[in-house]
């Protein structure tokens, strides 16, 4: 049975959960017309489809006081996280959301959003925030079908980079329901 709970200090190392692959099957082109936001899914031709992998973050929650580390366990192991972190506004921040490859599919993503929701409430926020990249529909799709709404988009932060072209989706969820 998986449990989220937060991640203390005798369990601390369980923070430096490795990242997993994910499939990279095509890009969300997001619209805004008449004060709404919408989005289209493009999907890639299969050849073009791709895999990634984001670098460990080895995370130290000793060197992140502010930061909540939220974590699903299967018994005593660690199967995922999200981090927390304080935003300057009334919305608080998911720095990371991860499931290893092996529990996906199971809602353990679902459960730890949840949690989220709960934990930020309890400090006071209205709601959660995030970024996603545009050429990851997966994890845009999912937070979509877990209550975030689009709010915006950022087209220039990777100007500059390896990943020039790339645009950050920001997306927001409420406590409650959204009004």
């Amino acid at each position: 049975m998986i449990t989220i709970r937060e991640i203390d200090g005798q369990h601390k190392s369980d923070a430096r959960i490795p990242n997993d692959s994910f499939p990279l099957f095509g890009r969300i082109a997001p619209s805004y017309r008449d004060g709404k936001w919408d989005y289209e899914l493009i999907r890639y031709a299969p050849e073009d489809v791709s895999e990634m992998c984001f670098p460990d973050e080895g995370y130290d929650p000793d060197s992140m006081p502010d930061s909540i580390f939220l974590g699903a366990y299967d018994d005593e192991s660690c199967v995922g996280l999200i981090l927390l972190q304080p935003g300057n506004f009334r919305y608080m921040y998911v720095a990371d959301l991860k499931v290893k490859h092996e529990y996906r599919r199971q809602h353990i993503g679902r459960m730890l959003i949840d949690k989220a929701r709960k934990t930020s409430a309890q400090h006071g926020y209205r709601g959660l925030y995030l970024q996603c990249q545009d050429n990851n529909p997966g994890a845009f799709l999912f937070y979509i079908n877990s209550g975030f709404y689009i709010g915006g988009l950022d087209t220039n932060i990777y100007r500059h980079t390896k990943q020039e072209g790339k645009a950050d989706i920001l997306l927001y969820c409420e406590n409650d329901e959204r009004p």
